[in-house]
């Protein structure tokens, strides 16, 4: 998957190169960066807290008033769960635990409506750009190496 990636940066490099100079290389090459780091680093846990008032994260509050609907999505291998909001940049987007789910809903369905938003161009970027990545549990695990296993015949007294 790597090797793809950087083999189409190195080939748009050397154009981009040729026609513009080092800027857009310079640009290409973060690109790519942020394109590892995205699908190799996992998201860190937090802690999310609904309340009567609106939902904590991460130590900041978003009151009820600033948000219109909700719903889940699966993105990156994760369960997600997005708050259109009327402040910038319009979504918040939680990575959540799926046996919490109907709890949430529950919970969240006092104060928000349940309902999915159209789908932006953004939106279906990720989700392509999601579909194409490898899912990383099954890269991880099959990247393990074994166990060494002992050679020598076990000997009974």
């Amino acid at each position: 998957m790597y090797v793809t990636v950087v083999s189409a940066a190195l080939i748009m490099g050397a154009i981009l190169f040729v026609i513009e100079g080092v800027m857009p290389v310079l640009l290409l090459i973060a690109l790519v960066f942020l394109f590892y780091v995205q699908s190799t680093v996992e998201p860190e846990d937090m802690e999310y807290k609904i309340t009567t008032e609106g939902i904590h994260v991460g130590g900041k509050k978003t009151y009820w008033e600033n948000m219109a609907r909700f719903w889940f999505t699966h993105r990156f291998g994760s369960d997600l769960l997005v708050l259109e909001t009327f402040t910038v940049p319009g979504r918040m987007e939680l990575v959540i635990d799926t046996a919490k789910k109907s709890k949430m809903v529950e919970e969240l369905e006092k104060y928000l409506l349940h309902e999915e938003a159209p789908a932006t161009f953004f939106d279906r970027a990720a989700s392509w750009a999601s579909r194409q990545m490898p899912d990383y549990n099954q890269h991880a695990a099959s990247s393990r190496p074994e166990p060494p296993r002992d050679e020598t015949p076990n000997s009974q007294p």
